[in-house]
């Protein structure tokens, strides 16, 4: 199976978002034709019905890079991958010659931080002080590297879903991003659920397919939790004949690594809680089980998560939605314009 590309034009990646929210444009694409249409996000409520569920991700995002020096004088870089516990977290790393175990890192406030191993790319810190308060702290908004100018006060708000609430995440679930509290009343006036899940996302989501081989991709690994709240609220809007919405593939990814963990490979298939981490890489070929339409952000070309968006409307009619918007100038990536996506028919599990 090949990795997914197509040719962006540099000014269609999105620097800074537009206002207000809901204002992005949003590209609907059927996956049982393969048509597409042009509108904008505060139109979504149009596309919805009563007695469907939007899942949200309530991840929230930690100003995750600081910057510090080696003992021996050196400049170093920290981006937090996953805090493991309260004093000690996964960190990339960016120095002149890496970090070596028992290097310590000198940070602002007078805290430091001691390197205990290394775990493939990432490196295992043990901070002088909690990790999620250092970084609150003395941390900067880790945009993503395709925004090529540095955070300011206002990505603080801006690059936060409005619900966002758990700590955790190192990047935005940008689908979130379009939502706001208008948009958000006018969905629950039309008989529109909500329920949410989080998933920590970690820097790896911006990592491309490498491997020559996909089989041989080792897909990041990211922290997630489905509650009772949840389950119960998709189960009874299946049981209802609503669809359930993913806002975001980091949604997505949870549902199906949770419907996975249930058993059985049918749709009908009942969701239960489930907290722990997930590998799941969803590629053409996967069947879902446990959702009917997708709110995505437009993705890195050679991304996992462009694969996940294949497999769910088929890779010929993606690439046929993407050269649309690449025509049609649509604002791309985390900052970007948003689509509405229903599935192929063949995606769907029985």
């Amino acid at each position: 199976m090949q990795r997914i590309h197509f040719e962006l034009p540099a000014e269609l990646i999105a620097q800074r978002p537009v206002t207000p929210r809901s204002a992005s444009r949003l590209l609907v694409l059927e996956g049982e034709t393969g048509a597409l249409g042009d509108r904008t996000f505060r139109e979504l409520p149009l596309l919805l019905r009563e007695g469907d569920l939007l899942v949200f991700n309530d991840t929230r995002v930690v100003p995750a890079r600081v910057h510090g020096t080696k003992d021996t004088g050196g400049k170093v870089e920290l981006l937090l991958e996953h805090a493991e516990s309260a004093h000690i977290a996964l960190v990339h790393a960016r120095a002149s010659k890496g970090l070596r175990a028992g290097a310590t890192v000198r940070l602002p406030g007078g805290h430091s931080a001691r390197m205990l191993e290394r775990e493939g790319d990432l490196f295992r810190l043990e901070f002088s002080s909690g990790v999620l308060e250092f970084f609150e702290t003395h941390g900067e908004v880790p945009l993503p590297p395709y925004i090529v100018r540095p955070p300011d006060r206002a990505d603080r708000e801006r690059y936060q879903t409005v619900y966002a609430r758990i700590p955790g995440a190192v990047a935005a679930p940008t689908a979130g991003l379009h939502f706001d509290a208008d948009l958000l009343a006018e969905l629950e006036n039309r008989g529109v659920r909500r329920a949410f899940v989080t998933l920590h996302v970690g820097a790896g989501t911006f990592q491309p397919v490498r491997a020559d081989d996909i089989d041989d991709h080792e897909m990041h690994r990211e922290y997630l939790e489905v509650g009772e709240g949840a389950c119960a609220a998709i189960n009874a809007a299946r049981a209802a004949g609503g669809r359930v919405i993913a806002v975001g593939t980091t949604v997505v990814r949870s549902l199906e690594t949770a419907a996975a963990a249930a058993g059985g490979t049918s749709r009908t298939v009942e969701l239960a809680p489930y907290r722990g981490s997930t590998r799941l890489f969803i590629r053409p070929g996967y069947r879902f089980r446990a959702i009917d339409a997708l709110v995505t952000n437009f993705h890195l070309p050679e991304s996992t998560l462009l694969m996940l968006c294949a497999a769910f409307v088929g890779t010929a009619a993606l690439k046929r939605a993407y050269a649309h918007a690449v025509a049609a100038r649509y604002r791309f990536f985390s900052y970007g314009d948003a689509m509405f996506a229903t599935p192929t028919p063949a995606a769907l599990a029985p």
